[in-house]
């Protein structure tokens, strides 16, 4: 693991991060890896998602469903055709 030094930090900016590290129930350290890792891995405002079907759902939501008509079943089985 690396170790970060941080000069000239602001007291007022310290001060902050101190009360937020409380407010969350870290240290002040653990406060601020929590602070760059999310940083940087933010993908540029868009959303992550944790399996594909859940983004196509967000990404078409706007666009509307898409209507079949559903045969009803029936006690007839359907011909399976394997291409021979």
């Amino acid at each position: 693991m690396a170790t970060v030094s941080i000069r000239d930090l602001d007291d007022g900016v310290r001060d902050r991060l101190r009360v937020r590290a409380a407010r969350n129930g870290r240290s002040m350290e653990a406060e601020m890896r929590e602070i760059l890792t999310a940083a940087v891995t933010e993908t540029d405002g868009e959303p992550e998602y944790d399996n594909p079907f859940t983004m196509l759902i967000d990404v078409f939501h706007d666009l509307g469903g898409v209507h079949l008509e559903i045969p009803p079943r029936t006690d007839m089985p359907r011909p399976v055709d394997f291409g021979r």
